[in-house]
């Protein structure tokens, strides 16, 4: 209550086990791109209404997908947030913004570490595009990822997005780590 998080909401399809982690790992280091469709088509049932008539809110929701850094995308070939985006875009009708937010410090792997070493590596590591405040003024952002492990890297790119005018930030992610599981 003291610290509330920068976003408003958080969904994730299932707790991190066999199963997602599995589905997740295959998409992004076995490179089976079609699971990005499953993944979004399960994701997006946990959009709710999600229209843009809430109070102060224009237009319809946003996708932004957590960016990856250029070296990264390099080396894997595609950011696997913005794939999943793009199919909940074409199922939802949402407007898919993959360049809104930019990740400009290239950071490690983080599966080993803890909240903390995870919210000191990522500060300083994403930037907004430089149209992004008009952009994202009184808008409704969805945050796509597809592992929230400790909610650092979520909260330093909610952070971003606040400080550019989004009213309302939902995360969504296809898996999460239990609280206490990290």
């Amino acid at each position: 209550m003291a610290s509330p998080p920068p976003y408003d909401h958080v969904r994730a399809v299932m707790t991190y086990g066999h199963v997602a982690r599995t589905v997740a790992h295959r998409l992004k280091y076995g490179r089976r791109l079609s699971l990005a469709k499953v993944m979004a088509e399960q994701m997006g049932r946990l959009l709710g209404d999600e229209g843009g008539n809430g109070e102060g809110i224009r237009d319809g929701p946003i996708l932004v997908p957590v960016p990856l850094h250029r070296w990264r995308i390099w080396s894997r070939g595609f950011n696997q947030s913005v794939l999943i985006a793009r199919e909940m875009s074409r199922k939802t009708g949402h407007v898919l913004e993959p360049d809104l937010l930019r990740r400009i410090k290239s950071t490690p792997p983080m599966h080993a570490l803890s909240r903390r070493e995870r919210e000191n590596l990522v500060k300083g590591a994403f930037a907004l595009a430089p149209d992004a405040r008009g952009r994202l003024a009184g808008r409704h952002v969805i945050l796509v990822d597809d592992i929230w492990t400790t909610g650092a890297t979520a909260s330093a790119c909610a952070r971003l997005l606040r400080s550019a005018g989004a009213v309302r930030i939902d995360v969504l992610c296809w898996t999460r780590v239990a609280v206490g599981e990290h």
